[in-house]
């Protein structure tokens, strides 16, 4: 084939070629991810056996604008398996990224559980002033992890309810969202007064 039509229809791009056609099928999702991604992100994304999977990374590639070593990291990092949207059904998540493709994020799209923040380099004793102080230093890191649309705000944002004096630990915007994030850290076992913090944090936001 490649003395007949050129480089680059040798046997192995020509697999990859139908490997192609079967797994993105739908001609107008093509056409749209093709003016973003490149055939090496492509290449990246054809070995994920499951095709949900597969479309949230492409969606958020073209997105994102996620390098090919961007979307490498993302895939090993497991981000769809991460995010809230990955436990729903499959109708559930295909109306998520129906959304996705018209521009519209989600909050299911956005959080993740866990977050991966290894790259901070704590050893296995610190405080939470310690991941805090962590967390800002490496700041550019962090708002990767936490992906596309988060701003940062605010540390220890003061909240004054009554005669009381109350701090939240990191403030973040969603620009897409278009919601404020609160973050408290928290390295002790859930606690139920964990959420009713929370919420008195919420609520003074929300006002």
């Amino acid at each position: 084939m490649e003395s007949e039509y050129g480089r680059g229809f040798g046997e192995k791009n020509l697999r990859r070629m139908v490997q192609f056609a079967e797994v993105f099928p739908d001609e107008a999702i093509v056409v749209a991810l093709i003016r973003e991604l490149t055939w090496t992100h492509f290449l990246a994304l054809l070995p994920l056996k499951d095709p949900l999977a597969r479309e949230f990374y492409a969606e958020m590639c073209r997105i994102e604008r996620w390098s090919v070593r961007a979307l490498r990291q993302k895939i090993d990092g497991m981000l769809f398996e991460r995010t809230a949207l990955s436990k729903h059904g499959e109708d559930s998540i295909r109306r998520e990224l129906d959304h996705l493709r018209e521009g519209r994020m989600t909050p299911d799209l956005v959080f993740r559980d866990p977050y991966l923040l290894d790259f901070l380099g704590l050893t296995e004793a610190y405080s939470e002033k310690d991941l805090e102080a962590a967390i800002l230093r490496e700041m550019e890191g962090v708002l990767l992890e936490l992906g596309s649309g988060f701003c940062f705000v605010a540390r220890q944002k003061r909240m004054t309810v009554g005669q009381d004096d109350f701090y939240l630990d990191l403030l973040f915007y969603h620009r897409y969202l278009r919601r404020l994030i609160a973050v408290e850290l928290k390295l002790e076992s859930f606690r139920p007064a964990h959420t009713d913090q929370m919420e008195l944090y919420l609520r003074w936001l929300d006002k």
